[in-house]
């Protein structure tokens, strides 16, 4: 067989191959995996297309497997549940294709060109709007910072036990669960169906001195603002537990943040700051604290730091506490992290910068007068009911489906023939609630938006 030289793939040049074999002291690629039990090898030959050479041709190829897709530009999405469509202001992608930033490597020196300050500055942005001093550089998602929040309490309280409300977001509690397993356990709180609100005699029925933490989220998964806030983590403080919650920054323009109901660490999503959906990878979590020692000994990721530099007048941007991350000590980190997603840090203060606190202010309101809107409308449909509406929502909320006799993926199936993709089905992570659907509404949705939707549904309904 012929040796094809890939020119996307590096050092695959036959010589150069042969040169760093040699310099390994190896005579054939196949060496490096000889650890590996010839029981685990696949014997066969895997079902993969021939290589296309031709950088133009790979394009094309790529080209037309996407044109299958249909994105949020070509139909109207009302789909959320952790991947929100918002808004995205050109300067953001402007900001965060430059080469100083896409290609510099997190950790080094070497690579940094503006970035460690970039990050500190997002930081300190996010830190105001959250009030809180200390903000993580970010981790790969929201259900990471959740998990990663939750070891950091076990450690700073000795303890093994998490509580959480049942109606966390599915995906992050299991990416929370695995984060968190074998040592501890997340045990998960009932709440009131009518409102969607904790509820505080199970919270308090539950919680011993084996609790480390109590874990909630606000604005909720299913879009509820959780208005007992400070009652929970009263209840966590009581019994010397800490109070983590899980936020999503673009309700802190009009919503207290969490360090003003009693929370002692917050974690929560940056893709609505800035980021594009990217088929549901343009995720970055971070975590974010008082500046208290026990907090900050506990953080696994990185954090930046402002200092003066030996030259008077210069102040210069690093690592806080180093020793504490596994770049520093593999065997002696809090946690191990690989590779973060710290460019998404840097667009995302890009996005706050630019909005300022009365944009952020603007996009919170905003976004609520769409859902308060899109609740009335979608109400007013029959057979169709609109669940807790006595509570007020943030982006999301629920719509119910059960008197119309039709399933929510058959609903949505039918929608997209009016060029919409319509919620979020719930029918699987919460039973409970019958035949329902999870809406989401942003800045992005215009009032045509809406009554183009609700008039498509009483299409598919009739």
């Amino acid at each position: 067989m012929d040796k094809i030289v890939y020119p996307y793939i590096p050092n695959s040049v036959p010589e150069i191959k042969e040169q760093m074999l040699k310099e390994l002291g190896l005579d054939d690629v196949e060496d490096i995996y000889a650890e590996i039990p010839e029981h685990l090898r696949f014997k066969g030959k895997m079902d993969l297309p021939e290589p296309l050479l031709s950088e133009y041709e790979l394009e094309r190829h790529v080209e037309a497997i996407l044109a299958r897709d249909k994105d949020c530009k070509e139909y109207l999405s009302f789909l959320g549940g952790g991947t929100w469509q918002h808004y995205v202001p050109e300067v953001c992608d402007t900001i965060n294709s430059r080469d100083e930033f896409l290609t510099a490597y997190v950790g080094a020196a070497y690579a940094d060109h503006g970035k460690y300050q970039a990050i500190f500055e997002f930081a300190s942005m996010l830190g105001e709007l959250l009030d809180f001093d200390v903000v993580s550089t970010p981790t790969y998602d929201w259900g990471m910072a959740a998990g990663y929040a939750m070891r950091m309490a076990v450690r700073m309280t000795g303890r093994n036990e998490i509580l959480a409300p049942k109606t966390m977001a599915p995906e992050r509690y299991l990416c929370a669960k695995n984060l968190c397993k074998p040592t501890i356990e997340i045990k998960l709180i009932d709440y009131d169906e009518e409102t969607g609100l904790l509820d505080l005699e199970d919270l308090k029925d539950k919680i011993s001195n084996k609790t480390a933490a109590i874990y909630f989220e606000n604005p909720s998964y299913l879009g509820f603002i959780e208005t007992q806030g400070e009652e929970i983590s009263k209840i966590a403080h009581d019994n010397d537990a800490i109070s983590i919650v899980g936020v999503d920054p673009s309700s802190l323009g009009v919503l207290a943040p969490p360090s003003h109901y009693g929370a002692d660490i917050a974690c929560g999503e940056l893709q609505p700051l800035g980021i594009h959906m990217n088929a549901g990878g343009g995720l970055a979590g971070f975590i974010a604290s008082r500046d208290e020692e026990e907090y900050v000994a506990e953080y696994p990721t990185q954090l930046w730091g402002i200092t003066e530099t030996t030259r008077e007048g210069e102040y210069g941007f690093g690592d806080v506490s180093f020793e504490r991350t596994s770049y520093a000590s593999r065997e002696n980190a809090k946690d191990f992290l690989g590779t973060q997603t710290a460019l998404w840090g840097i667009t995302a203060g890009v996005y706050l910068a630019l909005m300022g606190p009365e944009g952020m202010r603007e996009l919170g309101e905003g976004i609520m007068q769409r859902v308060s809107y899109a609740q009335k409308v979608l109400g007013e449909i029959p057979e169709i009911k609109v669940p807790l509406l006595s509570t007020v929502g943030f982006k999301e909320f629920i719509v119910n489906f059960d008197d119309t006799g039709r399933k929510v993926s058959d609903i949505n199936r039918s929608l997209l023939d009016y060029g919409i993709f319509g919620g979020k089905d719930l029918s699987k992570e919460f039973p409970e609630l019958g035949n329902s659907a999870l809406y989401c509404i942003t800045e992005i949705h215009r009032k045509a938006d809406i009554d183009r939707l609700a008039d498509a549904l009483k299409k598919v309904l009739a």
